[in-house]
């Protein structure tokens, strides 16, 4: 096939700039798979909050203390990590698309179970399960867009893919806010998981309309390596791999740091009402939702390393600055929930790109898989040790361990290459 003729089906031609031409550079059936990633990774968002945004309720229903609530929450960043491994070799193996399907069922299938849990240690084993389709869809959908990208623009489309996060997010507050004001607690939080069934009409657009970029499909078939987990340990991938899991560790434990208590933390130690947390809340997701359009293209402009390390201390900074603030500052409170949620998210902007970046096609899903969700089993235990500290030190008071995150990533830039403008082979 002519490079004209190539250019011109993925729609890279010369006269293609602007501010959306990263997307019309994926071409139709990169376009079709970034609305079916953009799709997974907003549902997955959603699924997602519906436990912190419930947390509260929940722990008075099971009678609950903030460790077991803490718990929940990372006994599903964990199993993320085994469902995020599996996903990336079954991306390797059987494919993109095929293995983005499975991951979004599986989620689907156990957030609503949740709200069937008639105790404590039933909800934790679902929200386990859950865990495994959690762990995989983003993985999967970043490949998938990055494989369809041009070098030039594939920090800005997998920062694009990345905001679908606060897309989600939002959608939860705002279903969290309807339903818990017009039914009873110890109802709305089952509700809210019975809503989690809203991933399965994205599978049945995935199934009819989305494929394999062609080339990275080809490339990865050809290969007798893929899909091997020992692969992305050999000699050449051991270096990169480990200070992959570092950074995704780093990151991942600050931002689940704050995404699992800030929601408790403006009850309990703001006294908001569900409507004034939603407020809140929304000035935080804004944020977050400019911060991963922003990050993405800071990320392409910058570098993947130095965008990371940029939002690394900014995330940090706006921890510090918003866990101490005085009583009675809540106006305050509510302005610096916008530079928070833009610098925690702005961060992960870069992620797709870089992660996909750094491995081959063969053993791309693998590598990426496994770094992001091991990172993100490993950061699991912040939450965790946030609800323990949290007896003591008062909510606000653990969240500043989140700011250790932070600097965790810096250290682990200092052992990755750069790779910004690399073509994927």
């Amino acid at each position: 096939m002519s490079t004209t003729q190539t250019q011109r089906e993925q729609g890279e031609l010369p006269q293609d700039t602007g501010a959306f031409a990263w997307l019309r550079a994926l071409g139709p059936r990169g376009r079709r798979a970034f609305g079916g990633a953009f799709g997974g990774y907003a549902l997955d968002s959603y699924d997602f909050f519906t436990l912190p945004l419930s947390m509260v309720a929940i722990a008075a229903f099971f009678s609950l203390d903030s460790g077991q609530t803490g718990l929940l929450t990372t006994v599903t960043l964990v199993v993320s990590a085994i469902g995020g491994a599996l996903a990336g070799i079954l991306a390797d193996r059987i494919g993109r698309v095929r293995a983005l399907m499975i991951t979004v069922i599986t989620y689907a299938l156990f957030t609503v179970l949740c709200g069937f849990a008639p105790n404590y240690e039933t909800l934790l084993v679902f929200r386990a399960l859950q865990g495994l389709g959690f762990g995989g869809e983003w993985a999967v959908g970043a490949i998938l867009v990055a494989e369809y990208s041009t070098a030039k623009h594939r920090g800005r489309t997998l920062g694009a893919v990345q905001s679908a996060w606060a897309a989600g997010w939002a959608l939860a507050v705002i279903v969290y806010t309807l339903v818990f004001q017009f039914l009873d607690s110890d109802t709305a939080w089952r509700v809210m998981f019975w809503t989690g069934a809203l991933p399965a009409l994205l599978v049945v657009y995935v199934r009819r309309n989305v494929t394999d970029a062609p080339e990275a499909a080809e490339r990865r078939r050809a290969s007798s390596e893929r899909g091997s987990f020992s692969a992305i340990f050999r000699k050449d991938l051991a270096r990169t791999t480990l200070f992959a899991v570092l950074l995704s560790t780093g990151v991942q434990g600050g931002y689940y740091t704050l995404a699992t208590w800030v929601p408790t933390y403006l009850k309990s130690e703001r006294g908001l009402t569900v409507v004034g947390t939603g407020g809140y809340l929304a000035f935080l997701i804004s944020g977050a939702f400019i911060g991963y359009l922003t990050g993405g293209y800071l990320t392409d402009v910058l570098g993947r390393k130095k965008n990371i390390a940029l939002f690394a201390v900014l995330s940090a900074a706006c921890i510090l600055a918003y866990t101490n603030l005085p009583s009675g500052a809540n106006g305050v409170l509510l302005v610096l929930g916008f530079p928070l949620g833009f610098c925690m998210s702005a961060i992960f902007s870069g992620f797709g790109s870089f992660l996909s970046e750094l491995y081959p096609t063969a053993v791309r899903g693998t590598g990426q898989g496994f770094t992001y969700n091991t990172g993100r089993a490993v950061g699991a235990f912040f939450p965790t040790l946030v609800g323990f500290l949290a007896d003591s030190w008062g909510v606000g008071g653990a969240l500043v361990f989140g700011a250790v995150g932070y600097a965790i990533a810096v250290i682990a830039l200092f052992g990755l290459p750069e790779t910004r403008g690399r073509e994927l082979v």
